[in-house]
């Protein structure tokens, strides 16, 4: 079995999980608090550990197919003796007989261990609160979504993300015009001017975030951006207490191609704002060069939702620091048609008043 670090109230016993609202370890049961730093002996235990594979125990049988075992990992719940099911990347969890939170130690050993963490600020309260405020004001959305709409999972996660620092040496070139324009008695003029613009410099950029998850979407967890990493601190196992975390199944090679085409767009937008002045603007030739940076491996709170309607899935994730929400909705195609009608309407009497009016001009 591997090692699971489950965090025990010196008071009564009791399982302790980390609260977002007070930024500390809380009891459930006597509601004792206890700082973080008090529990940095955990950690000092866990970094001593030998950095091995863990020795893992899977079920034999007639009844497994083969290959339907890869990849599965059971760890035993030091709480109650339960046995914890998860993937080879499940990091933190929950003991589903007793519900004490459990940590996988051995996943954060050695190389797996990461460098920071951003603890949660915003609760399970919150998530649902931004759900509902994410339904308000969609005039497409289908009015019985709300009320039928079944809420199947909510869980705060611990997402796994590759920081990269770089510095680039950029140059641009642009080719943007100007208009002049003026009249006579007889005629209008217009005079285009046509330019070549160059930008270079070098810049430095800081935590440029890839997420180490094929399990979730990398769209999605663009769209949850910014984390402030001012407040991420060094990774302590406490911080994981109550919550899941999967360690990166995309290594950090795997995700540098990633993190420099979000570099280059980075560069690319940064030398096109210090150009002003010109009509119009468009870039004919780019070269971004890498001259240096490192990597960190950091964890960020993301509170994930899944829902059932109409017979189809749909999934949303929020911030666990800064609130933002995200999410695809279902769209009623009625009310998408009465508003495209609608909208075609009011185009319509539009182009018909113009035409009018230059009628009347003429």
């Amino acid at each position: 079995m591997s090692d699971l670090m489950e965090y025990k109230c010196p008071c009564c016993g009791a399982g302790l999980k980390f609260s977002s609202a007070l930024q500390k370890m809380k009891c459930e049961y006597c509601d004792s608090e206890f700082d973080v730093e008090t529990l940095k002996a955990y950690d000092d235990a866990l970094k001593k550990a030998e950095e091995k594979n863990p020795e893992v125990d899977t079920p034999t049988g007639s009844e497994w197919a083969p290959g339907e075992q890869e990849g599965m990992r059971i760890y035993l719940c030091q709480s109650c003796g339960g046995e914890v099911v998860g993937d080879e990347t499940l990091a933190a969890s929950a003991c589903p007989f007793c519900g004490n939170p459990v940590i996988m130690k051995a996943q954060f050993a050695g190389d797996l261990r990461p460098d920071l963490v951003i603890p949660f600020k915003l609760d399970k309260e919150a998530a649902k609160k931004a759900f509902e405020k994410h339904l308000l004001g969609k005039r497409l959305l289908p009015k019985v979504f709300k009320s039928e709409n079944h809420i199947d999972e909510i869980k705060g996660v611990y997402v796994p993300f590759w920081l990269f620092d770089a510095e680039v040496d950029a140059s641009v070139q642009y080719r943007g015009t100007k208009t002049r324009a003026w009249s006579d008695f007889h005629f209008n003029y217009v005079e285009t001017s046509h330019y070549s613009v160059f930008r270079e410099g070098r810049m430095r950029f800081e935590g440029i975030p890839v997420d180490g998850s094929k399990k979730m979407q990398d769209s999605m967890m663009e769209s949850l951006e910014p984390f402030d990493l001012g407040e991420a601190v060094p990774f302590q196992t406490a911080f994981l207490s109550g919550y899941f975390a999967d360690r990166y199944d995309v290594s950090e090679t795997e995700s540098t191609p990633r993190a420099n085409e979000r570099l280059k767009i980075s560069t690319e937008t940064a030398l096109k704002n210090t150009v002003s002045g010109y009509v119009t603007l468009s870039q004919e030739g780019c070269n971004v060069r890498n001259i240096g940076g490192r990597s960190r491996y950091a964890l960020f709170p993301v509170w994930l939702m899944n829902t059932t309607w109409n017979g189809q899935q749909y999934r949303f994730a929020m911030n666990g620091q800064t609130g933002k929400f995200v999410g695809d909705l279902p769209m009623d195609k009625g009310a998408y048609a009465r508003w495209w009608l609608l909208v075609g309407g009011g185009v319509a009497v539009a182009a018909y008043a113009l035409l009018t009016a230059c009628s009347a001009i003429l």
